[in-house]
């Protein structure tokens, strides 16, 4: 992949309960929607809001691991792109500390955009998540 390249990363939180079982999904695909790296992680138990949190930040964490330089993070959930964007204050203290983990991260990576997508365009991160759901590990 060559550094003008973009690598869109589809990130996913699900809890089963609210708060329950959660897991996240992460997608990176490059230009061409082919998917190139992917996570798949049980986080124990938490709200939904804090799984989506979750798999910003691990998308985010890798993302700059494998030095990638323009990523495009898409999220069906509208909260927490408004939340890392500024546009919604985060009053809850337990996202509020992972918007401050995102907001360290995000100075380490050159050309960040964040994106609200509709579900029907997450359907790999969803299925990510959901594969750690349901897995018996």
């Amino acid at each position: 992949m060559s550094s003008k390249d973009t690598t869109f990363i589809y990130c996913d939180g699900s809890s089963r309960g609210n708060p329950g079982p959660a897991a996240i999904g992460v997608s990176f695909q490059d230009n061409d929607g082919i998917e190139f790296f992917f996570l798949s992680e049980k986080i124990g138990n938490a709200t939904n809001n804090v799984a989506e949190w979750q798999a910003l930040y691990r998308g985010m964490e890798e993302a700059i691991k494998q030095n990638l330089q323009k990523i495009k993070f898409r999220l069906d959930s509208e909260l927490v792109v408004k939340q890392m964007i500024g546009e919604y204050k985060v009053k809850n203290k337990d996202l509020l500390v992972f918007k401050n983990k995102c907001d360290s991260l995000r100075v380490s990576i050159p050309n960040f955009e964040i994106q609200y997508i509709p579900r029907e365009q997450n359907t790999r991160a969803d299925q990510l998540a959901n594969l750690a759901q349901d897995s018996k590990t």
